[in-house]
């Protein structure tokens, strides 16, 4: 589908300047003189972008953006003007516009870059809606969300073995999603109405577990007053997942392989055999067959359930599905708390892709959880996310302190990229003004952000910025 961008302004230099700039690529522009003209284009169809001057001889920019993003919502756009009104600047940012430039543009390939920065914007937004209407209610899962390679590799495999009855173990780390995942294998087979039975095999004793797999006869314990059957009898015909599959005991992991081998099984104080025919999907947050090798997990075991093995990608190595994700979150608790909190803007989104996220999925969703219950209304900035930040440094302090201390480069290195990021949020996104709080010389300091591949991301406050 081919971009299609709106420009608006009085100036004809301007107006040259953008044709010029499009002219050898795949771009749909619009050109208009005045806001009257720019409605018309408007109401023909979507822009991907729309870049408007705030002095029109029919009206103010900021305004009629501001109308044109009451009819949608979602539209990017970003504010030009060749006077220098920090009051302006500060209301496009609060308005939620992508950006504000300031002309003349003297600087091209730094012009380029911010309408590039504003179309894979553009892009993310497009796909959270995408996403949000192909996916079935009853079947989606946030934790699919994406279009990492990784993701997509990952869904690649389970629409290949989901309609086979073969055993399958999903590994990867706490918060990534394995039960959501597993469940929606389970919704793309032929078994789909059939049981999905979930046994996390970490949160209950041997005993305890015995008996949900097994089932008991009345009066096969102390408190076992009546006949009830187990998972394994509940799952015929359906599908048992076993999660933490790795915290099971050898007794335990003994049993399940007999079970698994012979289709038959005993209720707990009988001697009656049952047979039950289902599909076993497990999942672990360590990799097993290192369990193996500890002598923590039976081998045998092990090749048993390690027909299919798909590792879950942790966040950190989907950086482009962040920022999908956490749009839906923070659509999803908007509606729960019934308030009107976003859209994230630039230098947000900048450090949402920042942080590391040990906790994955689950802590990403609490977090805006956390940040959506606790703001006001409006516009996601860099301060907002800067407190969030801090929760999740004292997280990751409370996790490191007893874990050996890293080599010293490796701890300067991760306190120097940190350190950068957090004074660029806290200076605007202004170098200079990064220069001045830190001290480090402008010039010092452009080599080190290029280095960690942190470029200054509130260009709105910056005048300057295409000088």
């Amino acid at each position: 589908m081919m971009v299609r961008i709106l420009v608006v302004d009085d100036d004809p230099y301007t107006l040259k300047l953008f044709e010029r700039l499009f002219r050898s690529k795949a771009v749909d522009l619009k050109l208009a003189s005045k806001a009257i003209e720019a409605w018309r284009y408007f109401r023909e169809g979507e822009f991907n972008l729309i870049l408007m001057d705030q002095r029109l001889p029919d009206g103010r920019g900021l305004e009629i953006i501001k109308e044109m993003r009451e009819e949608r919502p979602l539209q990017v756009a970003i504010l030009m003007t060749g006077f220098a009104d920090v009051s302006d600047a500060i209301r496009a940012v609060r308005e939620g516009l992508f950006d504000y430039l300031c002309k003349p543009f003297k600087n091209l390939d730094a012009l380029e870059a911010v309408i590039e920065k504003a179309l894979e914007f553009d892009r993310a937004y497009r796909e959270i809606n995408r996403l949000r209407e192909a996916l079935d209610q009853r079947k989606a899962c946030s934790t699919l969300i994406g279009r990492s390679a990784g993701m997509e590799t990952m869904m690649g495999q389970m629409r290949q073995i989901a309609p086979l009855d073969t055993t399958v173990l999903f590994e990867g780390e706490s918060g990534t999603g394995k039960s959501m995942i597993a469940k929606h294998l389970h919704d793309l087979s032929r078994e789909e109405k059939k049981a999905f039975l979930v046994v996390n095999c970490g949160g209950l004793s041997e005993s305890l577990l015995e008996s949900a797999l097994f089932g008991y006869e009345r009066g096969a314990f102390t408190g076992a007053i009546k006949t009830t059957p187990g998972y394994f009898e509940k799952a015929d015909h359906g599908t048992l997942f076993l999660d933490e599959i790795s915290n099971m005991s050898e007794k335990m992991q003994c049993s399940l392989l007999q079970v698994l081998q012979e289709k038959t099984f005993s209720r707990l104080g009988s001697a009656e055999m049952h047979s039950s025919d289902f599909r076993l999907i497990c999942a672990t947050n360590k990799r097993l067959a290192d369990e193996v090798e500890a002598g923590h997990f039976r081998e045998d075991l092990f090749y048993r359930i390690n027909v299919i093995t798909i590792e879950i990608p942790p966040l950190r190595e989907r950086g482009e599905d962040i920022i999908l994700l956490a749009l839906h979150f923070l659509g999803q608790f908007n509606d729960r708390f019934g308030k009107k909190v976003g859209p994230f803007s630039p230098e947000a989104i900048e450090a949402l892709k920042g942080f590391s996220w040990p906790g994955n999925v689950r802590q990403l969703q609490h977090v805006i959880e956390r940040m959506v219950a606790l703001h006001p209304g409006g516009p996601i900035s860099a301060i907002h996310i800067e407190q969030i930040g801090q929760v999740i440094k004292k997280q990751k302090k409370e996790r490191r302190k007893d874990k050996e201390i890293s080599p010293y480069q490796e701890e300067r290195e991760a306190f120097e990229s940190d350190y950068l990021r957090r004074l660029l949020i806290r200076a605007g996104g202004n170098v200079s003004e990064a220069a001045r709080i830190s001290g480090i010389p402008r010039q010092n300091l452009y080599v080190r952000m290029k280095r960690w591949g942190i470029l200054p991301i509130l260009r709105s406050f910056s005048p300057k910025f295409f000088e």
